[in-house]
């Protein structure tokens, strides 16, 4: 089976991690500090947090932005159910803007639309959260604007994201947001095997995301004077959680940052690749924008149709492809089920129909495989695959 996606672990990886592992460091060591420096060089943003994984990085950014019972918080429905979850972690409202069809990133329309008619009702959300989608930067400056006028705080989620850029300036440097988050999942650009990290300008924010990270303990002085408190000394200042990264992991992490840039010039290449070899068939292909560089984490067609057809024919039609591509040995997959379609987002009172835009998208995406290790040869037989299929 081709898989949709795959790790690129080098002979440099492997010593990385062995040298942690006779370190005597196996917890939060010299590597973590490393591998945030290493986040903070590629992206220009003053401070990274290194995390279990992007789902926690989520949370605690939330958390770091005051989001808490009372509040509203918006994401996308076309993303990972951790998107929204972290919301809804935090005991606040979530909400969803549907996307550009284009982009399949939010909906810079949209989101102002109902912007102006969350102010008309007074209830404008505390935190928005717009996803990176396949890696494509969303339009930070637009939202970035809107977020100075309605007074909303931005956390990007850039867990798709990392070695992509947007109006020439790296994903990360929080030019336009408050916080960004990434992942390193195995399938991710980056990989640590699991993790995640938060990154900021803000030293105040940091510093809560430290907190956050670490069951909210410090060594700094609050409580007690310091003559009373030698070595020992810690205090719990908030409710914290366990969040923190391995150094086995980290150093993973940071062998890997020394190959982003020729990670994402290998994945530009085989995305071009797919354009060419794809571009006479009846499919939407990924966007492109002058102003973004994708990191293409993902690369992801729509099954073309009649927009005359139901849409319940659109997702047949895809069913029917994905089948024929599997038993073909060739691991597709989809990005992503409507998270408001979920069976718990439905009991909060979302329902199908409620952002179609990103609901059209769903029936008809097909994400196919995209690594860095992904031959020509297996790329030609992917294509030849799916054009079979869709004859």
């Amino acid at each position: 089976m081709i898989p949709y996606g795959r790790q690129d672990i080098g002979d440099d990886d492997v010593r990385a991690v062995t040298d942690a592992l006779t370190s005597g460091w196996l917890t939060q060591g010299p590597a973590v500090p490393r591998f945030e420096e290493a986040l903070c060089k590629a992206t220009g943003a003053a401070r990274a947090v290194a995390v279990t994984n992007a789902t926690s990085a989520l949370h605690m950014a939330c958390l770091a932005l005051g989001l808490g019972p009372g509040d509203i918080g918006w994401t996308v429905p076309n993303t990972f159910v951790a998107s929204a979850n972290c919301i809804l972690y935090c005991g606040a409202e979530v909400g969803f803007v549907d996307i550009d069809p284009a982009t399949r990133n939010m909906s810079v329309a949209a989101l102002e639309a109902k912007l102006e008619e969350a102010k008309r009702d007074g209830k404008l959300p505390r935190v928005v959260i717009p996803v990176h989608f396949a890696g494509h930067s969303c339009d930070m400056a637009a939202i970035g604007a809107l977020s100075e006028k309605y007074g909303f705080r931005v956390i990007e989620d850039a867990s798709h994201a990392i070695g992509g850029a947007y109006e020439g300036k790296p994903v990360g440097d929080c030019r336009y947001s408050d916080i960004t988050v990434f992942s390193f999942h195995p399938v991710k650009i980056v990989t640590t095997g699991e993790g995640g990290a938060a990154l900021t300008q803000d030293e105040t924010l940091a510093a809560k995301l430290r907190l956050l990270r670490s069951h909210g303990i410090t060594r700094e002085y609050r409580a007690l004077p310091a003559q009373n408190a030698g070595d020992w000394y810690y205090e719990q200042q908030m409710l914290g959680y366990n969040f923190r990264m391995t150094d086995i992991q980290a150093a993973l992490g940071a062998s890997q940052m020394t190959r982003l840039g020729a990670f994402i010039e290998t994945r530009e290449a085989l995305a071009a690749r797919y354009d060419t070899l794809l571009r006479d068939m009846p499919l939407r292909l990924p966007a492109r924008e002058t102003k973004v560089r994708s990191a293409w984490h993902l690369y992801v067609v729509e099954i073309g149709g009649s927009d005359s057809e139901a849409p319940e024919d659109h997702g047949v039609k895809r069913a029917r492809i994905f089948a024929r591509m599997r038993e073909a040995g060739i691991g597709t997959n989809v990005h992503y089920i409507p998270v408001h379609w979920q069976p718990w987002y439905r009991d909060l009172g979302f329902r199908p129909g409620d952002f179609p835009a990103a609901e059209t998208y769903y029936r008809r995406a097909l994400t196919l495989p995209l690594f860095t290790s992904l031959t020509h040869e297996e790329q030609d037989y992917i294509v030849k695959t799916l054009g079979e299929a869709l004859a």
